[in-house]
């Protein structure tokens, strides 16, 4: 069974960068045509598609969130990490991981509990 387990503070300071770890178990980050992405859910709000990691290397951003957000991914760790900066209140939120493993790949298979991250001023 695939297991998604988001990890990181869960407090920030306004300003500052946030660094988010999603380890997974149960498959592979690089099985072919997988896609590994973060969302968030800001409280009272709909979730948010941060961006993703496909098995391929290459990666995708939601482009109001690009100009400060960086994926990146360690194969041999099976790790997939988030790092967002110059943090306000409004990217206070439950961060996720989530992946997409099986076709038609048109929603998510699997995702993490979600890890609860809080910007203070």
């Amino acid at each position: 069974q695939v297991q998604l387990q988001e990890s990181g503070p869960g407090l920030v300071k306004s300003s500052q960068t946030l660094s988010l770890t999603c380890t997974v178990s149960g498959d592979s980050i690089t099985t072919t045509n997988s896609y590994w992405s973060w969302i968030r859910q800001p409280p009272g709000k709909a979730p948010e598609w941060i961006g993703a990691s496909h098995y391929a290397g290459n990666y995708y951003y939601n482009p109001s969130l690009q100009s400060r957000t960086s994926i990146a991914r360690d194969n041999a760790k099976n790790t997939v990490y988030l790092q967002m900066n110059s943090l306000q209140s409004e990217d206070t939120a439950v961060y996720f991981c989530a992946a997409k493993l099986f076709p038609p790949f048109d929603s998510y298979d699997y995702w993490g509990q979600g890890t609860q991250v809080t910007v203070s001023s």
